[in-house]
């Protein structure tokens, strides 16, 4: 007769391998509660430059070429003097800063270029977007080490009728063109205090809050 302890270890392995399986698909799965280590890792990756950001642009020692508080249009693209039309859409300050400096550098000898952002909007992939019953729906910058808290906060908490706990968070992965689908407790964390249901986000996050049928 087979082993006993066997036929055990192989089940539970079985248990095991479609419990993980299930959890690939992310569909109807919580997210680990965002902790304070996260939160303090420091700054993300370098940001990237969308439509409507305001710019200031500094060139030393040739002020008159730079220019302050210049807001990127919704095509994409900046003017300022002596660059015209140059895309920035797409682009991190430092990749933009190169390419004035690149194109200057056909008027004046070696410029040196700086580009700042004054106020941030964030490119489509890098927005976090919450909808339906919230006070305010809204689309908002991505932040280095975001969460679920901050993203509530900014749009101003649930609307009076809001099923908080049936929320939930979809992300897409930008290398498989998928998408995962994790529940969220915004009720226990927005009206009981449970820091367990705050998570971490990613840039490109939906948060999308039903109606209570009551």
């Amino acid at each position: 007769m087979p082993n006993t302890k066997i036929i055990r270890l192989l089940a539970a392995s079985a248990v095991l391998s479609l419990t993980l399986t299930g959890c690939a698909t992310g569909s109807g799965n919580e997210l680990p509660p965002a902790s304070f280590v996260a939160m303090e890792q420091g700054p993300g990756e370098e940001y990237i430059i969308g439509p409507l950001d305001e710019l200031t642009i500094h060139v030393w020692r040739n002020p008159e070429l730079g220019a302050e508080k210049i807001q990127v249009r919704p095509d994409g693209r900046i003017t300022t003097p002596l660059v015209t039309d140059m895309a920035a859409v797409g682009k991190t300050p430092t990749a933009l800063a190169q390419d004035i400096r690149k194109q200057l550098s056909e008027y004046i000898e070696e410029p040196l270029v700086s580009v700042m952002v004054n106020k941030f909007a964030g490119t489509f992939s890098q927005q976090i977007r919450v909808v339906g019953a919230t006070e305010q729906p809204a689309s908002i910058p991505y932040r280095a080490n975001m969460t679920v808290l901050d993203a509530m906060i900014a749009v101003g908490g649930l609307s009076e009728y809001a099923a908080g706990n049936r929320a939930k968070l979809i992300r897409f992965d930008r290398q498989t063109g998928g998408q995962a689908e994790y529940d969220l407790r915004l009720g226990d964390l927005l009206k009981k205090g449970e820091s367990s249901a705050n998570v971490m986000l990613k840039p490109g996050d939906v948060i999308i809050i039903p109606e209570s049928m009551f």
